[in-house]
């Protein structure tokens, strides 16, 4: 079961965030959850994929870092190789949470008290008066915008399924030693199918704002090359 309890100054005082970026860090991960409203920077860095949710009948968008579990090929050492931090990986070890049996629209900071990153070194969450450090506050924006991010989401992967803009993908990543890796489970965007709509979808998508972080997630597949010559560089480095 997850160890999240509400952040209070009382109970939370002492505690300290390692700021450094490792696999003993909760790093190793393969891919982050990523909203449209972040789309622009994750392009620079990350391909963005998505992938659907079956229980749900639902899609999210995913920067990915590497081609299988526990793999992210940005971690060099105990830094991110990377000018831009996804806000899921960026808020950890702090959530948004909700005030239990109430329906309402309040929001709280949460913290996962068994997340590897807090400890006894690091950033420091709130100063000795039990006011927020410059950290905290910083972190408190990040998932303010996260919030509203996945929020405002639902109207763009609406927008996704209304006009079959998500199609399967299958890519195969060639190894140093011959053999190819297959990562599957993922979708892209139709890049014929938004070229196909009439003008009249496309100001649609326009007009909602959508249409900017469908090019954006279309611009990130150049990253795809990329990050197969990361890891076939680390697979002949050791």
């Amino acid at each position: 079961m997850p160890n999240h309890a509400i952040l209070t100054a009382d109970a939370h005082r002492n505690l300290k965030v390692r700021n450094d970026r490792a696999e003993d860090a909760g790093d190793a991960v393969m891919c982050a959850m990523v909203v449209p409203e972040e789309f622009r920077q994750v392009q620079n860095e990350y391909p963005i994929l998505f992938r659907r949710n079956l229980e749900q009948d639902s899609f999210a968008a995913f920067a990915m870092f590497g081609f299988e579990d526990g793999e992210n090929l940005f971690l060099d050492g105990r830094r991110w190789a990377a000018r831009y931090l996804p806000l899921s990986i960026a808020i950890q070890p702090f959530l948004i949470g909700r005030p239990a049996g109430i329906d309402a629209p309040e929001r709280q900071v949460h913290i996962d008290l068994d997340s590897p990153r807090l400890g006894s070194e690091g950033v420091r969450i709130f100063e000795e008066d039990g006011s927020p450090t410059p950290y905290l506050e910083a972190v408190i924006e990040k998932l303010r915008v996260l919030d509203a991010g996945y929020a405002a989401s639902a109207g763009f992967f609406a927008a996704l399924r209304r006009y079959d803009l998500l199609e399967p993908l299958s890519l195969e990543v060639p190894l140093p030693d011959g053999t190819t890796h297959r990562l599957v489970g993922f979708h892209v965007i139709d890049e014929a199918r938004l070229r196909a709509l009439d003008p009249a979808e496309v100001a649609e998508l326009h007009g909602a704002g959508h249409l900017m972080p469908l090019y954006m997630a279309l611009a990130s597949l150049a990253n795809i090359g990329p990050l197969v010559a990361r890891k076939s560089q680390r697979l002949r480095h050791g």
